[in-house]
C-alpha cells in the first residue's frame, strides 16, 4: 500500500502539472482567436459608420462611443496611432471586457476619435467549453492510465514480485528452507526480476557457505576431539617419562652398585668373621670406626638409590645446590667408568635455592652422564685420553638479581666434541640422541627439561666458544614458584603452567639469552 499511494501520488501530481502546462499554453492562443473575432467585427462597425452607414445585423454586437481618448478612457497613445493608420481600422488595448476598433473623426476636434467594441460572447462559451473539455480529457486520460496501471501492469511487474520477495524474506527469518527462494516461473524478465534472480543466487551461495561450515565445524570438532585424546596421551606419556627414565638409569647403575657394595661388603665380612671364628674378641676402636663407616657408606648408597627411584609429586623446599650436584656425580660413578675423567664443580657451599632436591638430582645426572658418555664417543674417536684438560666435566654457578628477583644460572661444561648444529632444535625432545654407543635412549634430556620447567626455569644447550666441548644450562628463580605452579618458556611445552609460571620462565629464557652467547 505505501507504494501504491506513492504512484498515485505521482500520477496526480503528473496529471496537474501537465493540465497546468496545457491551460497556460493553450489560454492565450483561444483568446487572441476570440480578440481576433471580435476586433473584425468592431472593425467592420467601424467601417460602416465612418461611410454613414448603420452597422446592420453586427450592431447589437457592438458598442459604439466618440470623444476624445482620455474621455472615452483610452491611452492618449491611442490618438497617434489611428492618425498614422488612417482609414485603416487599429486595433485599441480592450476596454472594459470588449475588443475596439476606431478611427480619428474628420472634422472634428484633433484628437477626437470613434471607436467600436465588439464582445463575442458565443465564442467566449466556446473558449470555456475547450477548456472544459480539456480539462475532462485530461481527467479521463489520468483516470484511464492510473487503472491501466493498477490492473494490468502494477500488480504483475511491481506490487507481485514484491509480495513474492517479502515472503520469500519472511521464510528466511522463520527458517522455512522450502519457501526461501522466489519460484523461477513467477520471476518477470525486467529489472524486477533481475533483483530477484540476484536475491535467490546470494541465498543459495549463503546455504552452500553454511553446509561447507558445518561441514567444517564437524570436522573441528572431530579433529578437538581426537587432539584431546592425544594430549591426554601424550600428558600421561610424559608423566611415566621421569619414571621410565628413572628406571633405565637404575638398571644401568646396577653394575656399578655391584663394585660400590663389593669393597664395604668384603671389609664388613673379614670383620665379622673373625668375631664369629673367636668370640672372645673384640674389636679395637679403630676396627669399630671402619666397621661404621662401611655401614654408612652401604646406607647412604643405599638411601641415595632409593631416593633416586622414588617418584612423586613435586616438594619444593630450600636446599643447598652443592650437595645435590655431590649425590649427582656420586650416581653418575655407578654405572659410568669415570676414573681417567675430572668431574668437579665450583658451586658456593652457601648457595641455596627453593626446589624439589631429588628431581634435581635426577636433572644433574642426566647431564653429568650426557657429558661422561660425549667423552666417551672422542675417546673412540681418537680423542688422547692421557689429557686431562682434553676430559673434563665442570658443574659451576651463578646468581644474578633481575627485576627485583634472584636468578640462578647453572652450568654444566665439557670439553667433548660438542653438539651437532643439527640436532640442537630438536635435542630436549623425547627419543633424540646423538651418543655414539648403545647406551643412549634419547629420554634424558627431555625429562631434565620438563623437570626444570616445573621449577619454572629453562634449560638450553650451546657449543662452548674457542675450545671443543658442549655447555648446558640452567636458569632458574631461586624461590620455586608458589602452590605447584609448573612454568615453562614461551614454546608453550608447559601445558599444565600458570600465567605466573610462563612469566617466570618467559625471564628466565631472557637471562639464559643474554647469557649464551651462541647458544
Amino acid at each position: 500500500m505505501r507504494i501504491r499511494k506513492k504512484l498515485i501520488f505521482l500520477h496526480t501530481v503528473f496529471s496537474i502539472l501537465l493540465t497546468s502546462v496545457l491551460l497556460i499554453s493553450v489560454r492565450p492562443a483561444l483568446d487572441h482567436a476570440v480578440s481576433e473575432a471580435e476586433g473584425a467585427v468592431a472593425s467592420r462597425a467601424v467601417r460602416a459608420l465612418s461611410a454613414g452607414e448603420t452597422p446592420g445585423e453586427i450592431a447589437d454586437l457592438v458598442e459604439i462611443r466618440r470623444g476624445t481618448p482620455s474621455a472615452l478612457g483610452f491611452p492618449l497613445g491611442v490618438v497617434p496611432r489611428l492618425a498614422d493608420a488612417g482609414d485603416d481600422p487599429v486595433r485599441v488595448p480592450g476596454v472594459g471586457s470588449r475588443t475596439w476598433r476606431g478611427v480619428l473623426v474628420e472634422g472634428g476636434s484633433e484628437d477626437e476619435i470613434l471607436v467600436a467594441g465588439a464582445r463575442l460572447d458565443t465564442a467566449r462559451r466556446a473558449v470555456v467549453g475547450v477548456y472544459i473539455l480539456i480539462i475532462i480529457a485530461l481527467v479521463a486520460v489520468y483516470a484511464l492510465i492510473a487503472v491501466s496501471l493498477e490492473v494490468f501492469v502494477l500488480p504483475r511487474h511491481v506490487y507481485r514480485p514484491i509480495r513474492l520477495l517479502l515472503e520469500a524474506d519472511r521464510a528466511v527469518q522463520m527458517g522455512d528452507a522450502a519457501s526461501e527462494l522466489v519460484d523461477e516461473r513467477a520471476i518477470p524478465a525486467d529489472e524486477m526480476g533481475e533483483i530477484m534472480r540476484s536475491r535467490n543466487d546470494a541465498i543459495r551461495g549463503i546455504r552452500r557457505q553454511e553446509t561447507a561450515l558445518a561441514g567444517a565445524l564437524d570436522e573441528l570438532e572431530t579433529v578437538a576431539a581426537d587432539l584431546k585424546r592425544k594430549n591426554h596421551l601424550l600428558e600421561t606419556a610424559k608423566r611415566n617419562l621421569e619414571g621410565a627414565d628413572r628406571l633405565m638409569s637404575l638398571g644401568m647403575m646396577s653394575a656399578g652398585i655391584a663394585h660400590e657394595l663389593n669393597t664395604p661388603l668384603a671389609v664388613a665380612k673379614g670383620l665379622v668373621e673373625r668375631l664369629r671364628n673367636d668370640p672372645d674378641l673384640s674389636l679395637s676402636r679403630s676396627q669399630a670406626d671402619l666397621l661404621g663407616r662401611v655401614i654408612g657408606r652401604l646406607e647412604r648408597l643405599s638411601e641415595g638409590l632409593l631416593d633416586f627411584a622414588r617418584a612423586r609429586d613435586p616438594a619444593y623446599t630450600e636446599s643447598t645446590l652443592a650437595p645435590i650436584v655431590d649425590e649427582a656425580i656420586t650416581l653418575v660413578r655407578l654405572d659410568r667408568e669415570t676414573a681417567e675423567l675430572a668431574i668437579r664443580h665450583d658451586i658456593d657451599p652457601g648457595l641455596r635455592l627453593e626446589c624439589d632436591a631429588d628431581r634435581m638430582v635426577q636433572v644433574f645426572v642426566n647431564l653429568i652422564r650426557n657429558a661422561v658418555d660425549a667423552l666417551r664417543g672422542a675417546d673412540r674417536q681418537g680423542a688422547d685420553i692421557r689429557d686431562a684438560v682434553a676430559h673434563e666435566i665442570s658443574v659451576s654457578a651463578d646468581t644474578e638479581t633481575r627485576d627485583g628477583e634472584d636468578w640462578v644460572t647453572i652450568r654444566v661444561a665439557d670439553t667433548g666434541p660438542g653438539i651437532d648444529p643439527e640436532l640442537l632444535s630438536t635435542l630436549f625432545e623425547p627419543f633424540v640422541s646423538s651418543r655414539l654407543d648403545s647406551k643412549g635412549t634419547g629420554l634424558g634430556l627431555a625429562v631434565a627439561d620438563g623437570i626444570v620447567r616445573e621449577h619454572a626455569g629453562t634449560l638450553i644447550a650451546r657449543n662452548r666458544q674457542g675450545i671443543c666441548g658442549a655447555v648446558f644450562e640452567i636458569v632458574m628463580p631461586r624461590q620455586a614458584p608458589r602452590n605447584g605452579t609448573r612454568g615453562g618458556p614461551g614454546n608453550g611445552s608447559g601445558d599444565n603452567g600458570s600465567d605466573s609460571g610462563n612469566a617466570r620462565a618467559g625471564r628466565a629464557d631472557s637471562l639464559a639469552g643474554e647469557g649464551s652467547g651462541d647458544g
